[in-house]
């Protein structure tokens, strides 16, 4: 079994665990949390439900942008995933659009245990506003960021790999610091490399790193 293999069969066990509308109604902050963020209508509940395996884990709403609470997928004692409220053009008064992202910028600045934020962003529309938003709040407090250009398959191989490209200029030029990579949840491209970098941020020991533990023992 690959590393890849591995995880994604610790991501399959995830399960829900709860939700809530603001940071201080979330579970206490212990062990390791990722959190998924992104536009509504960017794919990120697919994305959830392809990297663990799960037809329904995270449930897409029928309206864009109506999810409002902060949900907990828990994959162990010490590990959880969270999905956080789709941002965009959701049809809500635009207050209630400013108070979500007063709880969403709350949660990653103030979050003790996440340790990462995977960043969806459609490939045919990277960069919005909000995008930056996000960005912006996570590198207050340094943290991390994956950013998966979702729906990919939309795009032939040469023009999604220039969009990778000019999304990593764009990043260079607004002085944001992520990874990046093509994601599609139809196709699958790229769920192992982003199977793997949650592996790091949750802190998964891999087959990988074992076999070279004891080849050190045994040495």
């Amino acid at each position: 079994m690959t590393d890849a293999e591995y995880m994604l069969v610790q991501l399959a066990r995830a399960s829900f665990l709860t939700s809530a509308p603001t940071l201080a109604l979330c579970p206490a902050p212990t062990g390791h949390e990722v959190a998924f963020a992104g536009r509504s209508n960017a794919g990120k509940s697919s994305a959830i439900n392809t990297l663990t395996r799960q037809r329904q884990l995270a449930r897409a709403s029928k309206t864009p942008g109506r999810t409002q609470l902060i949900n907990f997928f828990q994959i162990d004692a010490d590990r959880c995933l969270v999905d956080l409220p789709g941002y965009g053009y959701a049809k809500v008064p635009e207050q209630m659009k400013l108070e979500w992202q007063k709880h969403l910028a709350h949660y990653l600045r103030a979050r003790d245990c996440l340790r990462g934020l995977i960043l969806l962003m459609d490939v045919r529309h990277p960069l919005t506003p909000f995008d930056r938003n996000m960005l912006s709040w996570a590198q207050e407090r340094q943290l991390p960021v994956h950013i998966l250009l979702t729906k990919a398959d939309k795009l032939n191989r040469g023009p999604a790999m220039n969009a990778l490209q000019e999304v990593r200029r764009g990043l260079v030029t607004l002085g944001f610091e992520a990874t990046i990579q093509l994601f599609s949840s139809v196709s699958r491209l790229g769920v192992d490399e982003a199977a793997l970098k949650l592996a790091d941020w949750l802190d998964v020991t891999l087959p990988s790193q074992i076999v070279a533990e004891d080849a050190t023992d045994i040495a």
